[in-house]
């Protein structure tokens, strides 16, 4: 049967909304299942929908049984008319047989399709949307704020895909006012039964990670390198860098003139009531220097290596740095451990130095018992 005008409509629907042809063909065959079932009596899973969009034609197909005397004209068909379809067809085959009602079936399909086609696009236009993001996973992206749930994720709209920020991605100190543009990490695709979805971050290290690629050209160009962040977003981070270019500032480049880098990165940051403040730190293939570097703003005097298989460290400041080596609630010794990775006692010299002492006359004395004995 010809449909010209439904069939010259997909391509018109497929140009519009940006969808493949073939999402919306599989579309109108499902619908049209679902009307066979509902008006016909059908298993929608034992029939077989057949479009031409060259030839405009649509056909409905499903498989029976030959036999001598039908019983039940749902599941079997007569040998002369099984021949019609399949010359070589006998008692017991099975054979597909054309069941495309006669008359004006496309219009009716249609109508009583037209819920679940509508819907089936809406699908098929999402997926289309969420393809374009594939290659975007890692990318800093620009959403638009639509709720926030009971559970205290964020939903969002992605050129009319739906991005999720879950909880655990937030920076709770921030506050999100609907409707407003938030600038994102697209995370991952991730799928449910309701479909695909894109999950998006701020609190991420990734996030901070892209941003400085956005303000600082040489992290773009490779001349700069981010080795390492640690992060506790919202309120502090800790960034590793190294030049890979002679005669290049690292730290310079990422401060930018006057600052203006930095403060385009903290200021992207400060959505809430607090400011999420950055050190940025030189990365060094000495390991004493790249822990004296990691524990700044503090001023350090020495590393002592502890166990160099195990990663454990003592990091000497002089008793003046000592509050800010550590940091509020121990904050900047915690970020400084994980930029590094090993695990950092850090100590003041007069205690350092009484340490010291302590273990000095503790071996004099087990060596004067030593020599009693």
């Amino acid at each position: 049967m010809v449909q010209t005008d439904i069939l010259s409509a997909i391509r018109e629907i497929a140009a519009v909304r940006k969808i493949d042809v073939e999402d919306i063909l599989d579309a109108i065959k499902t619908a049209i299942k679902y009307s066979f079932e509902d008006e016909n009596g059908y298993d929608k899973d034992d029939l077989e929908v057949e479009i031409n969009p060259e030839l405009g034609h649509i056909a409905v197909y499903t498989e029976k049984e030959v036999v001598s005397k039908v019983k039940d004209e749902k599941l079997e068909v007569s040998l002369e008319d099984a021949q019609r379809f399949n010359k070589k067809a006998k008692v017991g085959d099975k054979v597909k047989v054309d069941i495309t009602p006669k008359g004006d079936f496309g219009r009716i399909a249609a109508q009583a399709a037209r819920q679940i086609i509508m819907q089936k696009l809406r699908e098929a236009e999402k997926e289309a949307v969420i393809r374009q993001f594939k290659d975007k996973v890692g990318e800093i992206v620009t959403v638009v704020v639509q709720r926030i749930t009971a559970e205290g994720d964020v939903i969002c709209e992605l050129n009319k895909a739906k991005a999720i920020m879950p909880k655990s991605e937030r920076v709770m100190s921030e506050f999100y006012r609907l409707g407003s543009n938030l600038k994102v990490l697209l995370k991952e695709i991730s799928e449910d039964e309701k479909g695909k979805y894109i999950i998006v971050s701020r609190a991420d290290s990734d996030f901070l990670k892209e941003l400085f690629r956005m303000e600082v050209p040489e992290i773009e160009s490779g001349t700069v390198e981010i080795v390492g962040i640690a992060r506790e977003a919202g309120s502090r981070s800790k960034v590793a860098v190294r030049s890979l270019a002679e005669g290049v500032d690292p730290i310079g480049a990422c401060v930018g003139q006057k600052g203006v880098r930095i403060n385009a990165i903290t200021n992207e940051l400060k959505s809430g009531a607090t400011e999420e403040k950055i050190d940025i730190i030189l990365w060094d293939e000495n390991i004493e220097t790249y822990l004296m570097n990691a524990i700044r703003p503090a001023e350090s005097i020495k590393v002592e290596i502890k166990d160099d298989k195990e990663k454990e460290a003592v990091i000497v400041v002089p008793e003046s740095q000592y509050s800010l080596a550590i940091g509020r609630e121990g904050q900047n010794a915690r970020l400084a451990n994980k930029l590094t990775g090993w695990k950092i006692d850090i100590e003041s010299d007069t205690g350092f130095e009484k340490e010291e002492q302590k273990e000095e006359t503790e071996e004099s004395k087990a060596e004067e018992e030593k020599e009693a004995e």
